[in-house]
Parts: C-alpha cells; structure tokens; sequence
C-alpha cells in the first residue's frame, strides 16, 4: 500500500495492545503518533502537533475521551482537526452523545482492518 504522503494519525489508547493493533492496521497507509494518555495527547499536539486525524479512546485513566476532545476542540489550531472515538462502548447514548458533540466517528472495539481504514480515508479526505 502507498503512504498517503504526510498524513499523520494521532492514536490516544491507554492500552498498549490496542494502540498496537492500530497502529499496526494505520502504518501501511499513514504516519502514526502514538500517546498512552489524554494529558500525553494535549501534550504532543501544545509542542505543534498538528496531524490530519485524531483516534481517542473513551475510556482512559485521569482523563477520559470526552473531556480530551473538548480540551483539543478549545485549541484554535486544532478546531478543524476531525476527532473519532475508538471505544468498547457499544451504546446508543455514546453514538448520540459523540455525534451530538461533533466528533467525525465512532468507532468500536474490536474493528474490522479493512472498515477502520476505510472510514479513516473517509475522514481526512471530508472537504
């Protein structure tokens, strides 16, 4: 598969075997960043991080998905940047609530390789 240029993908698990498999799947198409937290994520994306995508786990220790979105939606820089939700939350409310918030996707655990970089190309190429 071809890299899609300089697209990065920012991956934001707790889990080190979930952030694998993604990053695993995303490799051969993307340039990935990977944080094991919410405060690691806002970190790298204050030094001027800036990636095409950002994939965020719901369930995170000290921060959770929902208040990483909103701290990354308050940044003028980051305010275009689509946000998608991986998560092992399979809930009507969690759909509604991330739609409602504005967030690019839902996406639940575990995913299909194929599916995820399908929504994914859909996701950063919206215009």
């Amino acid at each position: 598969m071809e890299n899609n240029g300089n697209k990065k993908i920012l991956l934001v698990d707790d889990s080190d075997v979930h952030l694998l498999i993604a990053e695993n799947i995303i490799k051969e198409k993307y340039e990935t960043v990977t944080a094991k937290s919410g405060k690691e994520a806002l970190t790298l994306l204050s030094k001027g991080l800036v990636p095409s995508l950002i994939l965020l786990d719901v369930l995170m220790p000290e921060m959770d998905g929902w208040e990483v979105y909103n701290k990354i939606k308050g940044i003028s820089l980051l305010r275009n940047v689509p946000i998608a939700f991986l998560t092992s939350l399979d809930g009507v409310r969690e759909k509604l609530y991330a739609s409602r918030i504005g967030a690019a996707d839902l996406i639940t655990k575990p995913y299909d390789a194929t599916d995820l970089l399908d929504r994914i190309e859909k996701m950063i190429n919206k215009d």
